[in-house]
């Protein structure tokens, strides 16, 4: 055992401490705990304070008291601080964030302050930090369904793609339907089918995710027995007027394939207003609203995969996502990933090989898994 109230002071493992340094180990231990839930999104901080109810630590948090006193960081902060001894609190924040997850903020808390790691003072600017007010995201608390296509006949990796795929859609709460190795009909009438099912769960859809892994060329992807699917149809299969369960929520499509023949080997570097007095009453949408593609290369270049390990794109975005979860908006997140891309080495018949992702985006709010 620990430690243990006596006499109006509390007992640790360096000895009795008297009240008043009680109330400044409470108050450090605030500080320190608030400085980790302010590197948390919105949405991990619900999911946070869902996780702290069930966590496997006496007293346990009631939803109540979350309610009363936990509805900011500080106080937040402040409830873990007091409602467990100060050396319990950490032991209870590693055990959410593992679950969370975001293992990436456990080495503040399980390395030893003697040695000088603590959290900083000064933290990054997050994404979200920028924005006016309150902050202005999807409500993704309802169901998140996803859609992912792998053609892996003659393509060497492919295997693990999926994998991956799974294991990402997996930490990020989506539901999925799989789609593999599809001729030009079957893929057409899986999507369709797909589409169908969140026209008719309306109200429950919050967000529409599309993976499509595959040969391509400029503007479509090659299917089995050399069968092409134009990705343009495939948008509008979701836009506002087809998928209206979809209107005002994102709808993301992640496309593994190649976009045409070119190879970029690289470069060596040395280190009109609108007339606002005829508004009908009636709100209207453009036909393609929030839309964010994402594309593993330029426009009629080649996109890469390894036979072993996969492809780039989709390698880079498990590892971002292990080291920072889900806290950037998904812009910034691709962003990260497309700095890892663009500096990953890669060789085909010995000559070097470089790409850089392309986002195209209509999103008009910001979107945390």
């Amino acid at each position: 055992m620990e430690g243990s109230l006596e006499g109006g002071g509390l007992s640790g493992p360096d000895g009795p401490q008297t009240n008043g340094e009680t109330t400044q180990t409470c108050k450090e231990m605030q500080s320190r705990v608030q400085e980790t839930l302010e590197w948390l999104s919105p949405q991990e901080l619900r999911k946070f304070r869902a996780i702290l109810q069930k966590v496997d630590e006496e007293p346990r948090v009631t939803a109540l008291k979350l309610e009363l006193e936990g509805g900011s960081t500080r106080g937040l902060a402040r409830l873990l601080a007091k409602h467990y001894h100060p050396w319990a609190a950490p032991r209870v924040l590693i055990k959410v964030l593992r679950q969370l997850p975001r293992t990436d903020l456990l080495p503040r808390w399980q390395s030893d302050p003697a040695d000088g790691q603590v959290i900083p003072r000064k933290a990054l600017k997050r994404s979200y930090d920028c924005v006016d007010g309150d902050l202005d995201c999807y409500d993704l608390r309802g169901r998140r369904n996803a859609f992912l296509m792998c053609v892996k006949k003659n393509r060497p990796g492919s295997d693990r793609d999926v994998v991956l795929m799974k294991e990402w859609l997996g930490q990020c709460q989506f539901e999925y339907t799989s789609c593999i190795d599809p001729d030009k009909k079957e893929l057409l009438e899986k999507l369709t089918s797909f589409r169908d099912g969140l026209n008719e769960i309306k109200d429950e859809i919050s967000c529409c995710l599309v993976t499509l892994m595959s040969h391509g060329e400029k503007g479509s992807l090659k299917i089995r027995d050399d069968e092409r699917v134009s990705l343009e149809e495939i948008f509008e299969m979701f836009n506002n007027k087809n998928c209206p369960a979809l209107k005002e929520k994102p709808k993301i499509f992640i496309i593994q394939a190649c976009r045409g023949e070119r190879r970029d080997s690289g470069v060596e570097t040395d280190d009109e207003p609108m007339d606002l007095d005829d508004i009908s009453e009636k709100k209207r949408l453009p036909t393609f609203s929030d839309y964010f593609i994402i594309y593993p290369t330029q426009a009629d270049h080649v996109a890469l995969r390894h036979p072993r390990t996969g492809s780039v794109m989709i390698e880079a975005m498990t590892e971002i996502y292990q080291r920072h979860g889900n806290k950037w908006h998904i812009v910034d997140f691709f962003t990260k990933v497309n700095n890892k891309v663009v500096h990953t080495e890669f060789f085909l018949r010995e000559e070097p090989i470089k790409v850089s992702l392309v986002m195209e985006s209509t999103l008009t709010r910001f979107v945390y898994f």
